[in-house]
């Protein structure tokens, strides 16, 4: 094990204890991952969500083997002090990580670095490193492991007797979502052999857990009988860190000749298919409050056979009854369960429309020209407004390289067309700005824009938020070779920082995030200067519903909309110039009415072309001033 690793603070939030449990749930999913891990890098603090919370409050230790501090919100470092817990900052640093998904993924990967016997913990981020890995915004499964079964259940606990009588829309979709075949990497071999056990009438799968790996394991750690069918053998398997058996990897002829449509699909083992992951150990201390509340209140879990099952299961895996009592949680013995199917049925659909994903076709047939003929009828066209400074440039060659977006590890031409495009942002900044003014870099990648900024502009403090972790340790290490004081930076999505500031800035805010940028802006009336990106993935989430604005809604469809949103990424330099300017206008279109949005919050925002508009196929820039 690696001795030399920094000491790193974790602050989570204490609203209560109740039963078995810290509140809110994120602290005691991040607790209960912490003992899962056997993870002691990190000095534990709670921090009191409300001044009548003290020690007192603590009536037994439920952080496992963890020491825990207590620490007012004011004490938190000014990094943290601007974000949602958890986080996490290494001591004395300005790097701060956010959310219960980042900082869950940072304390797996900390672990396993610290100690790298620990491999199956790299296991939990899933294939490729992707579990709950996507915001909340645009991901409906982050949502639903991240905010909603966790808020879900903290409402079906605190709610009066009288009003926790149904089960919870969330806790039905999830149920729902256990019952959705199976798509994972690779799993034609899989499905094939499921296909060979069905046609040799196999009732039971592949035994996998040899006599030696059994002995290796704890008493308690698996449940007393094997897995039983075919996907949990593979699930074990992986979790014992074995071979799948010999079995699996010979098929017969007739299998292989087999259509990969007309092979069986693959049912759920844990909470994203197969394998055992991140999003399961989020939702174990969740679904458990709510099953033993369930239980205390004689409620018949009929209805939620899937998830009983999943629970069972959960318990089985290597170390999870361990780390449930180093929390003090008493884990439920439930019976396998079977469901009338027309009472299941008439329980999902009770499932509210926005809990839903969204069917409407994602790919629409037929040209932008009708829906754009419909707006100019309305007297609706694409606006843009003159420049205000279109030949001002920042004198590249004598900035440090280390400023220079070609320290980013780009090709020369590439460097180019990003100084152009910083060239813009820096002048509409430089025009907004003031001495002490807190600028944002929303998604700011490797830190182009935001260390720009804070070069030229050391009066003023300058944050950067982005959700990938190599990225932002880049923009650091940029930042530190600079010497530079004015800056901090934050890993979260967008919607864990909730801190103010004066200035908003974006390059190339991919899809919806443009409008999550706006939002922020909006509600802290700061000012605004972003380039959109990516307009074929916007799409109407729980949050944005589009058209944006009271005069597109009344014209526009979504439908209408969206057709809008996909031409206008048909910009490329390589499309002919009558569909770049289509493409062009379409994404002034969509600009349009993001800016009159933000009018109707008592904002002057103009839609402007960045100079020269070759520097991107994407070169519309807001520049948004509140009133």
């Amino acid at each position: 094990m690696k001795d030399n690793v920094a000491e790193e603070h974790l602050y989570l939030a204490f609203s209560h204890q109740y039963r078995d449990s810290i509140f809110p749930l994120h602290t005691s999913i991040s607790l209960f991952l912490l003992s899962y891990c056997d993870c002691k890098l990190f000095k534990v603090f709670l921090v009191p969500t409300r001044e009548d919370v003290g020690e007192q409050c603590l009536t037994k230790n439920l952080a496992g083997d963890l020491e825990v501090h207590l620490i007012s919100r004011c004490q938190l470092p000014v990094v943290v002090q601007s974000c949602s817990l958890p986080a996490v900052v290494v001591k004395d640093d300005k790097f701060c990580r956010a959310g219960l998904s980042v900082v869950l993924r940072h304390i797996i990967q900390k672990t396993f670095e610290a100690d790298p016997s620990k491999r199956e913990l790299l296991e939990l981020l899933g294939f490729k490193k992707t579990c709950l890995k996507a915001c909340a915004e645009v991901s409906q499964w982050t949502r639903l492991c991240e905010i909603s079964i966790p808020l879900a259940v903290e409402r079906f606990l605190t709610a009066s007797p009288e009003h926790c009588q149904a089960i919870p829309p969330d806790i039905l979709l999830l149920e729902r979502k256990l019952g959705e075949p199976v798509r994972v990497h690779n799993d034609d071999k899989i499905r094939r052999q499921k296909l060979q056990q069905q046609k040799a009438g196999a009732k039971a799968a592949v035994p996998v857990l040899g006599e030696e790996a059994t002995e290796e394991l704890k008493p308690g750690d698996l449940h007393e009988h094997p897995p039983s069918s075919l996907e949990l053998s593979v699930a074990f398997s992986k979790l014992l860190a074995q071979e799948a058996p010999d079995a699996i990897n010979r098929e017969a002829p007739h299998i292989r000749r087999t259509k990969t449509s007309d092979l069986p699909l693959l049912d759920h083992v844990f909470a994203e298919g197969l394998y055992f992951t991140v999003a399961d150990l989020v939702l174990l201390p969740c679904i458990h409050q709510f099953l033993v509340s369930s239980k205390k209140q004689g409620k018949n879990l009929v209805n939620l056979p899937l998830i009983s099952g999943w629970y069972r299961r959960v318990q089985e895996v290597p170390g999870v009854k361990k780390a449930a009592g180093k929390c003090n949680m008493e884990l439920l013995q439930l019976p396998e369960l079977v469901s009338a199917p027309e009472e299941q049925l008439q329980d999902s659909a009770s499932v509210p429309d926005e809990l839903e994903e969204d069917h409407e076709a994602s790919h629409f047939i037929g040209g932008p020209r009708p829906t754009m003929t419909k707006l100019m009828e309305n007297g609706i066209e694409a606006k843009f407004s003159p420049h205000p400074c279109p030949s001002w440039t920042l004198d590249w060659t004598s900035l440090p390289s280390a400023v220079s977006p070609g320290e980013g590890k780009m090709s020369r031409d590439r460097a180019l067309r990003k100084q152009q495009q910083l060239n813009n942002l820096v002048a509409a900044v430089t025009k907004l700005a003031k001495p002490g003014d807190l600028i944002v870099d929303f998604c700011s990648g490797g830190g182009h824009v935001g260390i720009v900024l804070a070069y030229m502009m050391p009066s003023c403090q300058v944050v950067l938020i982005e959700n990938k972790e190599l990225s932002l340790i880049r923009a650091k290490d940029r930042s530190d070779e600079l010497g530079l004081n004015n800056m901090w930076f934050i890993q979260a999505n967008l919607d864990y920082f909730n801190g103010t500031f004066n200035i908003g800035v974006a390059l190339h805010a991919c899809g919806v995030a443009t409008d999550m940028v706006i939002e922020h802006c909006l509600r802290a009336r700061a000012a605004f200067v972003i380039s959109p990106c990516c307009y074929g993935f916007i799409q109407n989430t729980v949050k944005f519903k589009y058209p944006r604005s009271h005069q597109f809604k009344e014209i526009l469809s979504y439908k209408e909309h969206m057709i809008l949103c996909r031409f206008a990424d048909q910009t490329a330099v390589q499309l002919p110039p009558e569909r770049r300017l289509i493409g062009k206008q379409c994404m002034g279109l969509v600009d349009l009415d993001r800016a009159w949005a933000a009018e109707e919050h008592n904002y002057s925002v103009q839609v402007i072309s960045m100079e020269p508009e070759s520097c991107s196929p994407k070169n519309n820039m807001f520049v948004g001033i509140p009133t």
